[in-house]
C-alpha cells in the first residue's frame, strides 16, 4: 500500500464541500484512523479541552479514545484493545465547525456518532464505512489528481508524517494501535529528504580519493 503525499491531501481537503467531509478528511490524515475506527467514533470518545480530568481522563491535551464496539452502521476497530491518539489545534477547529454546521442542520440531534448523515437521508444516521471510500474517490477526481487517494492511504500518510518528525517505532506502533512495532513498518514510507539526510549523515572515510593510475 502506497501512501498519500501531503499535496494529495491537501489537495483533498480543498475540494470539501463541507464542514464535516473536512473534518472527516483532515482527521484520517493527521490520526492515522483506519476507516471503521473512524465512523465508530462517538461523542464521548473526543477529548477535545486541554484538560480531560472532568471527563475522568489524565491523558494530557486534545486527544481521542479508539474504543471497540459492536457500532450499528458496522464501524468497529480493528484491534480489541483501546487506544488513545492526541490531535493538534488545526484538528480541533475543523470538529468545532463541524458541530456548529451540524447544529445548524439537524438542531439538537441525539445520535452519539460523531460523524453522521448530512445531505441525505436518513439525516442524523450514522455514516457508513463504505461513505469514506466514496468520499475520497469524489474528491480525488474533483481535484485532478493522477489516481484515486483511498482511506487506507492517508493512513500511511500519518505514520510516515510521524516517522519524518523523528518518532520512534514504537510512538507510532501506539498511534496506530497496533500490537507490535513490527506491525507498524509497512506504515512507514521515507520522505527522499530523510533518505538524503541518512546518507549525508554517514561519515566519510578518512583517506584522499585518487583516480585510477
Amino acid at each position: 500500500m502506497d501512501r498519500a503525499s501531503d499535496e494529495e491531501a491537501v489537495a483533498l481537503l480543498k475540494e470539501c464541500r463541507s464542514a464535516r467531509d473536512f473534518f472527516l478528511i483532515l482527521l484520517k490524515a493527521r490520526s492515522g484512523l483506519r476507516r471503521s475506527q473512524l465512523l465508530g467514533l462517538h461523542r464521548e470518545d473526543m477529548h477535545f479541552l486541554l484538560n480531560s480530568r472532568a471527563l475522568g481522563c489524565d491523558f494530557p491535551g486534545p486527544h481521542l479514545h479508539v474504543v471497540r464496539r459492536q457500532n450499528i452502521n458496522g464501524a468497529w476497530s480493528k484491534s480489541r484493545n483501546s487506544h488513545v491518539v492526541p490531535v493538534d489545534r488545526l484538528v480541533v477547529q475543523a470538529h468545532d465547525q463541524y458541530v456548529f454546521e451540524r447544529r445548524t442542520l439537524l438542531g439538537d440531534d441525539l445520535s452519539d456518532f460523531v460523524f453522521v448523515n448530512l445531505f441525505r437521508e436518513p439525516t442524523g444516521s450514522p455514516m457508513r464505512p463504505d461513505a469514506v471510500n466514496a468520499l475520497t474517490t469524489a474528491l480525488s477526481k474533483r481535484a485532478g489528481l493522477s489516481r484515486v487517494i483511498n482511506p487506507h492511504m492517508l493512513r500511511h500518510c500519518f505514520a510516515s508524517n510521524v516517522a519524518d518528525a523523528g518518532g520512534e517505532l514504537d510512538v507510532i506502533q501506539a498511534l496506530l494501535g497496533q500490537r507490535s512495532p513490527a506491525s507498524a513498518k509497512p506504515y512507514l514510507h521515507p520522505s527522499r529528504q530523510r533518505l538524503r539526510d541518512a546518507v549525508d549523515r554517514v561519515s566519510s572515510p578518512r583517506i584522499t580519493l585518487e583516480g585510477p593510475r
